[in-house]
């Protein structure tokens, strides 16, 4: 099934050979090691296409949590969708007038200059950015679409599998859990002169169970799960727990998922929120979110370790 959905191709084995070198010498520099998947996928209704489903995702979540990750020392790979948020491209306007109306042209058209104190959060993201790398601690990969995106995520996923308990499966990306295989797509643009449209769409394969059982068995592995209705929240992330045998769901709601989550675990349910004076201070939730799953990283590590 997960082949029907995203067969392996030249592009997909080119990056797990490209990953694994990476991860190498992460590991020869004593680094742990967290894969973050970072905003939504686009699902095509035709072979050769024009129109798409999507979702409102922007990968800013995935992004801050890269920034914190690699803060923290760990060597980040980042699996992002393209034109996404982007690790310490967040201090930037994103784009428009928003962007142009900072920028000045000095030196009779020969240079191009921020206007003075308008980005204040823009040097330092890009001293973090520059030593991220430096230090070889930031390997993006771009993808596009559903089978792009599982395609690469298997191969990063076997890349990372030697690095054992020291790699993180961080799965921020809002994965699509519908969509039409290629066997089953018309060839060409759907022609609205045929009337309404009627679309049966397919379960998307779960990737959460190759990945714990087969691919990287021995990681560290975080699911997200989001929802609107609270009664079913925490539910539904236990039900995944046991589902998968993985170790962390972050369990949101959609209008509160900047302020506050559920850390849930076989044992335990932990609320990360952020008080008032924390948002007026720019504190983000991804800090507390990345400061304890470090800590039970550590504690999963030494456990296997120990064992």
């Amino acid at each position: 099934m997960a082949e029907e959905a995203a067969p392996e191709t030249p592009e997909s084995a080119a990056a797990e050979g490209r990953v694994r070198a990476w991860a190498a010498a992460q590991r020869a520099r004593g680094r742990r090691v967290a894969l973050v998947t970072s905003g939504g996928t686009q699902v095509p209704l035709e072979a050769r296409p024009v129109r798409f489903l999507e979702n409102f995702s922007s990968g800013r979540r995935g992004a801050a949590s890269a920034e914190r990750l690699v803060a923290a020392g760990y060597a980040v790979c980042f699996l992002h969708r393209a034109r996404s948020v982007f690790p310490w491209a967040r201090a930037l306007p994103t784009g428009g007038p928003a962007l142009l109306d900072l920028l000045r042209v000095h030196e009779a058209g020969r240079s191009v200059r921020v206007a003075e104190g308008a980005l204040p959060a823009l040097v330092p993201a890009l001293l973090a950015y520059r030593r991220a790398q430096d230090q070889e601690a930031l390997l993006a990969l771009e993808f596009t679409g559903l089978a792009e995106y599982l395609a690469l995520l298997r191969a990063a996923a076997r890349a990372l599998a030697p690095l054992g308990s020291s790699a993180m499966f961080y799965l921020a990306a809002a994965v699509s859990d519908f969509y039409i295989p290629p066997s089953e797509m018309p060839e060409h643009k759907i022609q609205s002169t045929d009337g309404p449209l009627q679309i049966t769409m397919k379960m998307v394969p779960k990737m959460l169970s190759p990945l714990v059982k087969e691919w990287a068995p021995e990681a560290f592995v975080i699911s997200f799960k989001l929802e609107t209705n609270p009664d079913i929240l925490i539910e539904k992330s236990r039900r995944a727990l046991e589902k998968y045998r993985h170790q962390v769901v972050i369990a949101n709601l959609l209008e509160s998922r900047r302020t506050s989550v559920i850390v849930v675990t076989r044992d335990l349910e932990t609320r990360l929120s952020l008080s008032e004076d924390e948002i007026a201070q720019g504190l983000e939730i991804e800090e507390k979110i990345v400061s304890h799953l470090e800590s039970r990283h550590r504690d999963f590590i030494q456990q296997g370790s120990s064992t």
